[in-house]
């Protein structure tokens, strides 16, 4: 009598590690799937290989990140990634403004409140008209340093950010504030000096509690590693995943992970033009023609007010926050360059314009 073989049985575990698998790749599939209409109605090959031939200009160690309404295209050269930390240089005014108005949001400061209130030291030096909002702006009048984009290179003299904006306050003064326009240091320091007295704690550490923390930019500071002050005006060190966060966030009308970090008034008011009127006295060949607003230049004006806001880095940085196409640009280099390189940037953008919208409407 011939005796029926039986079939093994298939263990409990592995049956469900086989419909584990099953289910995390029908998951991955419709991942795909879903995202595919939004990569494919966009073609950047231009972009690419401009990008590409770019590369040496902008120190060869280089990344563009392009969000509208997700992530739409990434592109690493060089030994450098997304998730590496870099200095911005100057772009970090536009971080210094957003804490600002944070504080403005909490009811704790007004724009044009006179910096004399929390700093004496301006007040004894006769310079009790120099508002929160002039600082921002670069319209103190405060004669700043000749060559800003030297400068930015050497050693720090003070021994704390405190110090650093006494000295400010003992400058000679050039002109009235609001009468013309000067690029550089002064303006961003003092009212982060502002901020440090307000909240009572040192610029480095308030900025990561109410902006860095709130957006989950976790490699993003302003600490120094030689002890020297901090410098709110040209001294952030970010990542790409990170820069690209605050920017979707200005994008988004100030809000970020479902909440607003700044409110929608005060995201306006960061598009707001400041200089519409007023002579450019000085300001960086990178941003010839611009007008500036609080902590970032106007690239674009519509009705008003920036359609399209970048914090030039000067030195290779990059940022750039287009309304009216909806969209937000990041070209980081790895370590700032000793030259400004807006013939780099520039026929970047111009190739994104093209592919998302090539007129602002």
């Amino acid at each position: 009598m011939l005796k029926t073989q039986s079939r093994p049985e298939i263990p409990v575990t592995m049956s469900y590690k086989v419909n584990a698998t099953c289910l995390k790749s029908s998951w991955l599939a419709l991942f795909l799937l879903f995202l595919q209409p939004v990569f494919g109605q966009y073609n950047f090959h231009d972009l690419e290989q401009e990008f590409v031939s770019k590369q040496k200009a902008l120190g060869k160690d280089v990344i563009l990140i392009l969000w509208k309404d997700t992530l739409i295209y990434k592109k690493e050269l060089g030994e450098f990634n997304t998730k590496t930390q870099a200095p911005i240089g100057s772009a970090s005014q536009w971080l210094t403004a957003a804490l600002v108005m944070i504080y403005v949001d909490e009811g704790k400061l007004s724009l044009d409140d006179k910096v004399s209130r929390w700093l004496p030291e301006f007040e004894r030096y006769n310079k009790n008209y120099i508002t929160i909002r002039t600082c921002l702006a670069h319209l103190t009048g405060i004669k700043d340093e000749d060559n800003f984009l030297r400068k930015v290179f050497q050693p720090r003299k003070a021994g704390s950010l405190e110090e650093e904006v006494n000295r400010y306050a003992a400058k000679e003064i050039r002109t009235n504030p609001g009468t013309d326009f000067w690029y550089g240091n002064i303006g961003a320091n003092i009212a982060a000096r502002v901020i440090e007295v307000i909240s009572k704690k040192n610029f480095d550490v308030i900025i990561k509690q109410k902006l860095f923390t709130p957006l989950a930019m976790r490699r993003t500071t302003f600490a120094t590693m030689d002890g020297s002050p901090v410098n709110p005006a040209s001294g952030a060190t970010t990542t790409g995943d990170d820069f690209i966060k605050f920017l979707v966030m200005l994008l988004n009308k100030g809000k970020a992970n479902g909440k607003q970090v700044l409110s929608e008034e005060s995201a306006e008011e960061l598009r707001k033009l400041q200089t519409a009127s007023m002579k450019m006295e000085y300001a960086p060949k990178a941003a010839n023609g611009m007008s500036y607003s609080l902590g970032s230049w106007v690239m674009e004006e519509k009705d008003g007010k920036a359609a399209a806001l970048s914090s030039l880095g000067l030195f290779g940085t990059f940022p750039v926050v287009d309304f009216c196409r909806n969209y937000a640009l990041l070209i980081l280099p790895k370590k700032l360059l000793e030259e400004e390189k807006t013939d780099a940037y520039m026929p970047l953008k111009k190739k994104i314009d093209e592919q998302v919208a090539s007129a602002c409407q």
